[in-house]
């Protein structure tokens, strides 16, 4: 992967300021969905092959040590829906897309959603080969692949991925035992442990993030709060999250950070990009090599119809980041200035 350190960059002709890295710091660089375009029912597919499509954000996710995100959808060429009726959506992306993933710089996808099986134990099998094919590693579906391992800088990054959807590790049974045997795996044969999320209601009515369990089409799609905090106190370091196709509140919770939604990333066609469902930040964050949160930023970006995620000079998604944030958890351990910017409280 075309990963860099440096202390500022030229993207698009602009300055974007970094904060410090070293050899003792490790810099992780977040997005939420991903559906580059689709082939079904009809053909929805962006300009140049999707070519263009991670322009804006290529730069940040290319100098971190470790890109993450979520795939949503199945990536083939053939296979059969297995959703039917008209309120219901089936994503399929070609396979030639795969190489706007490598490209962008992504290390590590989540595959436990809600429409990684859209074309069922074919799709799946050929979005893995493709996947595999762009030495990007992935996780999240029981009985396939419940974790994977990236070496950085001489350290060893633990990847899980729970959804709330039968087929995929599940994160919504009382006790969370899947998530802790997994999680408690890694935290011993890792140094430093990162988990992925996909779950709660779906929209701008959603943005705030309840203490409870949350439900949306009489499903259960997790208590996220509590998702979360056991995670770290099993001893994950990153936990991040998606699935309402809305941006979240963050935290830093027994100094480790939390994304609790992304929002979505890429979706060019296929999904509602109106006002704040249109909100597509990287949050770059850098731990030490203990996994302890240093320091971060919300990079904003917005997504349109027909295009990628471009840049936001208002800072409007950092903005209302921060203002979830600020609503929604008060008692975090950072804070977030009108830049962007995420910092530990003294």
């Amino acid at each position: 992967m075309y990963k860099r350190l440096f202390s500022t960059m030229i993207m698009a002709g602009y300055a974007v300021a970094s904060f410090s890295v070293s050899a003792d710091t490790l810099t992780i660089a977040m997005t939420g969905d991903i559906m580059m375009g689709t082939t079904y029912p009809d053909t929805m597919l962006p300009r140049h092959e999707g070519a263009q499509l991670f322009r804006d954000v290529k730069p940040v996710l290319r100098r971190a040590d470790l890109a993450v995100g979520n795939l949503e959808g199945a990536i083939c060429d053939g296979g059969t829906s297995t959703k039917e009726g008209p309120n219901t959506y089936a994503f399929r992306t070609p396979t030639t897309y795969g190489q706007w993933l490598r490209d962008a710089g992504y290390d590590f996808l989540s595959m436990a959603n809600n429409h990684a099986n859209d074309f069922g134990e074919e799709g799946i099998a050929s979005t893995e080969h493709v996947l595999r094919q762009q030495g990007i590693k992935f996780a999240g579906l029981a009985g396939r692949v419940e974790a994977a391992v990236i070496e950085r800088k001489g350290l060893k990054i633990g990847f899980c991925a729970f959804g709330h959807n039968p087929y995929t590790l599940r994160h919504t049974d009382e006790e969370m035992k899947t998530v802790g045997r997994i999680v408690d795996h890694l935290v011993k044969t890792t140094d430093i442990v990162i988990v992925s999320f996909h779950g709660g209601a779906e929209g701008s009515r959603y943005s705030h993030l309840p203490d409870s369990m949350e439900t949306f089409y009489k499903e259960k799609r997790g208590h996220l709060r509590r998702l979360a905090h056991f995670c770290i106190d099993h001893g994950a370091d990153i936990v991040y999250g998606h699935g309402p196709h809305v941006v979240r509140a963050t935290e830093v919770y027994k100094g480790r950070f939390i994304a609790y939604s992304l929002g979505n990333f890429c979706t060019p066609y296929g999904m509602n990009l109106k006002g704040v469902s249109g909100y597509a930040p990287v949050i770059e964050v850098n731990t030490d090599r203990k996994g302890h949160f240093l320091g971060g930023r919300i990079h904003s970006f917005i997504q349109y119809p027909g295009t990628g995620p471009r840049r936001d000079d208002k800072r409007s998604v950092a903005r209302q980041i921060r203002q979830l944030s600020q609503q929604d958890i008060p008692h975090s351990e950072a804070y977030i200035d009108e830049k962007g910017n995420i910092r530990r409280k003294h």
